[in-house]
C-alpha cells in the first residue's frame, strides 16, 4: 500500500501530460476544417501504348474469330485442295468456263497389220498382211510394221500404225524411204511418196496374216 500510494503523484503527472499533448494535436487539424475519416483522391489514369480496345468486343478484337470459339484460328492452316478431277466430268475452270475432262484413250495391241499397195503403171491394188516387226517385199518396197493399234469397240475407231518401208534400188542398194505413224482414216495424211509405188494402212487384227491376194484394176 505504501508503495502504491508513492507511485500515484507520477501516474497523475503523466495522464496530464498525455491530455495536454492531444489537445495541443487535435487543435491544427480543428483549425483545417478536419472532420474525421480518410480523404481520399481520384488516380490519374493510366496510361496505355497503342489502341483501346472496346470491352464490349468479343476478344480479339473486331473482325478476329476468337480463340475460344474457333481452337483451329491461332494454329497454322493448310492449303486448300483443289478437287480431284474425274474423267468425263463436266467441272468450272477458273475463268468460269465449263471444261469437260475427257477420259483416256484405250489402244488395243494387234498382231497383224493390213496393208493395201497400189501399182502406178499397171493399176492393180494389192492387200496384203504383215505381222509385227516382220518384213514382206511389195515391188520395190519393203513394208515392216513395228505397231498397229485399235481402239475398244464402244469408242470411236481410229486405227494407226508405225511403219518402215525401204527401197530397192536398180544397183541393189537398200535405203530407207519412209518411216513414222500411218492412220487408217486418212491414208493420204503420212503417205508414201515414190513414182511407181503407193502402200497405206487399212486395218489391224489379233489373226495371223494371211497369204496376199491381188484386187481389181482402176
Amino acid at each position: 500500500m505504501h508503495g502504491i500510494s508513492a507511485f500515484r503523484p507520477f501516474l497523475r503527472s503523466a495522464l496530464l501530460a498525455g491530455v495536454m499533448l492531444a489537445g495541443f494535436a487535435a487543435a491544427p487539424l480543428a483549425a483545417q476544417g478536419w472532420q474525421g475519416g480518410v480523404e481520399s483522391q481520384p488516380l490519374a489514369p493510366p496510361q496505355m501504348e497503342g489502341p483501346v480496345e472496346d470491352p464490349d468486343s468479343p476478344p480479339g478484337g473486331a473482325g478476329v474469330p476468337s480463340i475460344m470459339e474457333d481452337p483451329d484460328a491461332g494454329g497454322p492452316r493448310a492449303p486448300a485442295q483443289a478437287p480431284a478431277e474425274v474423267p468425263g466430268q463436266a467441272t468450272v475452270g477458273p475463268s468460269g468456263d465449263i471444261e469437260v475432262i475427257q477420259p483416256p484413250e484405250q489402244k488395243i495391241e494387234n498382231r497383224t497389220a493390213e496393208f493395201s499397195g497400189l501399182d502406178k503403171i499397171t493399176g492393180r491394188i494389192t492387200s496384203f498382211d504383215v505381222a509385227i516387226n516382220e518384213t514382206v517385199q511389195f515391188g520395190a518396197l519393203r513394208i515392216t510394221p513395228r505397231a498397229c493399234y485399235t481402239r475398244p469397240e464402244s469408242e470411236q475407231q481410229n486405227t494407226t500404225g508405225f511403219v518402215e518401208i525401204q527401197e530397192i534400188a536398180l544397183d541393189g542398194k537398200v535405203q530407207p524411204l519412209f518411216g513414222g505413224w500411218m492412220f487408217a482414216s486418212s491414208p493420204g495424211l503420212h503417205g508414201v511418196e515414190h513414182p511407181i509405188y503407193d502402200v497405206w494402212l487399212t486395218d489391224c487384227k489379233q489373226t495371223a496374216p494371211v497369204i496376199a491376194s491381188p484386187g481389181g484394176q482402176q
